[in-house]
């Protein structure tokens, strides 16, 4: 959608879960030598000034990555999601919070590579001034399914494919599925992570289930901070991880009931699905 800016969003609950399984999963991949390409489809701005405008007008942050900053957890990979976003700041202060193309290119060594689409004019001229010098990085700004069918397979067969629209068009989960369905016919030893809402329980059971029958491996992560039906929007978020990497479920069993307590605003869940 174009007039959407994730800049509105950065940095609340939904973004604490799908950048903690993304810096999860990318730490997996760095664990070999062997290169591994990450395929962002939705890059948006890439990284957000806490005291932007646009983060100041919801300050949905304070209410994610806000309750999470400066503390330290009993849960390694919280930790290591809190080290990585300290990165992008200055000692001391939340000035800075990275998107998932930021998140990417902080994670990879000079042997991998980074592929980013991203459809909205405004925020892809801010991904071609943040990344634009990276030979790591390649830009393109077009549609995310586009960019799966131009950009996949990778040389390489190792890698995360980051999908995360915004779902505000109703033919954008049927999209996602199509895009699901062509980047495994492509790229079928890929780690796929889909971002998905919580508005309304059926619609995100029911899509969450479509996206776990297309790999016979599959995870299915969930956090909502209010009860079902307790307010108008988005209660929660969830990420399907197609193919994920064997860690991982052992990771959220320990993360999932932590974030669950501290960004929990009243009578939220939290759920993990393996497959066996």
């Amino acid at each position: 959608m174009l007039s959407y800016r994730h800049s509105y969003h950065a940095g609340n609950f939904a973004d604490v879960l799908k950048h903690l399984v993304q810096v999860a999963v990318l730490d997996h991949l760095r664990l070999k030598d062997k290169p591994f390409l990450v395929h962002d489809t939705h890059g948006g701005a890439g990284l957000f000034a806490v005291d932007d405008a646009h983060m100041q007008k919801t300050g949905e942050y304070r209410d994610g990555i806000g309750r999470l900053w400066e503390r330290r957890f009993e849960a390694p990979l919280i930790n290591r999601y809190l080290n990585v976003v300290a990165g992008f700041s200055r000692p001391g202060a939340l000035s800075h919070y990275p998107g998932s193309p930021a998140i990417s290119a902080a994670l990879l060594r000079d042997q991998d590579r980074l592929q980013i689409t991203e459809l909205h004019s405004t925020d892809f001229e801010l991904l071609e001034a943040r990344f634009g010098g990276d030979r790591r990085i390649r830009l393109a700004r077009q549609d995310a399914l586009a960019g799966i069918k131009a950009l996949l397979p990778p040389v390489h067969k190792r890698g995360l494919v980051l999908i995360d629209p915004s779902y505000e068009l109703g033919g954008d989960e049927a999209a996602t599925l199509e895009a699901v369905e062509e980047g495994l016919r492509r790229f079928n030893t890929g780690c796929f992570a889909i971002w998905y809402p919580v508005l309304e329980r059926r619609r995100a059971d029911r899509f969450a289930q479509r996206l776990m029958a297309l790999a016979p491996k599959h995870l299915r992560a969930e956090l909502c901070v209010l009860r079902d039906g307790g307010a108008r929007g988005m209660t929660g978020s969830g990420m399907v991880v197609l193919n994920p990497p064997w860690t991982l479920g052992e990771q959220l069993q320990t993360a999932l009931p932590i974030l669950h307590r501290t960004l929990d605003q009243g009578g939220g869940t939290q759920r993990l699905v393996l497959s066996s």
